[in-house]
């Protein structure tokens, strides 16, 4: 079976999104002082090939452990659905 996977990738509350900051400094350059607390990830799809959902989400949890996520900066969401 194939599954689609969408993977969130966020920086960790603890830190500092320098980005995330540069865009909230930029809303209000913009006149858009309402919005605040910007913080910039990243969002990953994939297709994965897979006996079930069971088997699908241990290989995307296992990509992003690996080499998707750096877990000492970033903490991770995915979502699975049929393809």
């Amino acid at each position: 079976m194939n599954f689609k996977a969408s993977i969130q990738i966020m920086p960790i509350e603890a830190l500092l999104d320098p980005q995330g900051k540069a865009v909230t400094g930029s809303m209000k350059n913009l006149g858009l002082s309402e919005i605040t607390h910007v913080r910039i990830g990243k969002n990953i799809h994939l297709q994965v090939e897979a006996k079930d959902e069971k088997e699908a989400s241990a290989k995307v949890e296992m990509a992003c452990k690996k080499l998707l996520c750096n877990e000492i900066m970033e903490s991770y969401t995915f979502s699975i659905v049929p393809a």
